[in-house]
């Protein structure tokens, strides 16, 4: 298989990143490392490695903090560990599970390469960078040990894999909608207006798309619903929201698709889907 890959640089408001880039057959991924105030957000992924170990490398950090265990996101903590001297932070849900070989379907070990055992701490609810205080804040839904981090010296907030896009089209198996609502919820009584998203980017007025996001998913939320006590079943209802068939939902053979945005919210709501 013939991976492109690519990946770019940058600087934004005292937060430098590097963006990785991987396609295939019409299916592309990408992430982002976060390096601010001696502090990394996320590592990247092992399959972009060519990239994010100089990145990593010419990085003066002395901590690091890991939004979710996602591959994509700790997939170079092993090599930061073993050339430098510097803890690994993570939700302390998820720290035994970094510790062991990493087991995740075969398209992801394609896409994101396989994840090496690290080393982590359990990460504290406030904590300090050189200069600044920080928020950990729990953000499950798309992982069950998600946290988003709050500087709030600089009301700059890394949302890790929390906002993506405004108008989710698909999720994975295990995500939950209506836990992702609370979340976007829970991150707005926050005070913050930058966003930095991990595959989005940068977003100037990120309150504003935390917003949006949080204003469509409580739309779609509310239609599932509706349409479920009218008798259609869940995919007569994923038909009706989500007619588009997206390449990824057969490349990880239905690990991605919108399906799992539907059933997500009807067991919410102690519902069984129809048939």
């Amino acid at each position: 298989m013939l991976f492109k890959k690519k990946a770019s640089k940058g600087e934004v408001n005292g937060v430098s990143y590097l963006n990785g880039e991987i396609s295939l057959k019409g299916v592309s991924l990408n992430v982002y490392s976060y390096l601010i105030d001696g502090m990394l957000i996320d590592t990247g992924a092992h399959s972009l490695h060519k990239f994010f170990e100089p990145f990593l490398d010419e990085a003066d950090f002395d901590q690091v903090m890991l939004t979710h265990f996602h591959e994509d996101h700790t997939g170079c903590a092993a090599y930061v560990q073993k050339t430098k001297n510097v803890p690994v932070y993570l939700n302390e849900t998820s720290i035994a599970s970094c510790l062991m070989r990493a087991d995740y379907p075969f398209y992801r070990q394609l896409f994101w390469g396989r994840r090496r055992p690290f080393q982590a701490q359990p990460v504290s609810e406030s904590f300090q960078s050189r200069s600044a205080t920080w928020d950990a804040i729990d953000t499950p839904g798309h992982a069950y040990d998600h946290k988003a981090f709050l500087n709030r010296e600089t009301g700059q907030l890394f949302t890790g894999d929390l906002f993506v896009s405004v108008r989710t089209k698909l999720a994975l198996a295990d995500e939950s909608t209506p836990e992702i609502i609370r979340s976007l919820e829970r991150i707005l009584s926050y005070d913050f207006l930058e966003v930095f998203c991990s595959h989005a980017g940068y977003l100037e007025d990120g309150r504003k798309a935390i917003e949006r996001k949080r204003d469509y998913l409580l739309s779609i939320q509310a239609e599932v619903l509706s349409l479920y006590k009218d008798g259609y079943s869940a995919e007569e209802i994923r038909r009706k929201l989500f007619p588009k068939t997206f390449p990824i939902v057969k490349f990880s053979r239905g690990e991605w698709d919108s399906i799992h945005i539907v059933t997500s919210i009807l067991r919410e709501h102690s519902l069984q889907p129809h048939k």
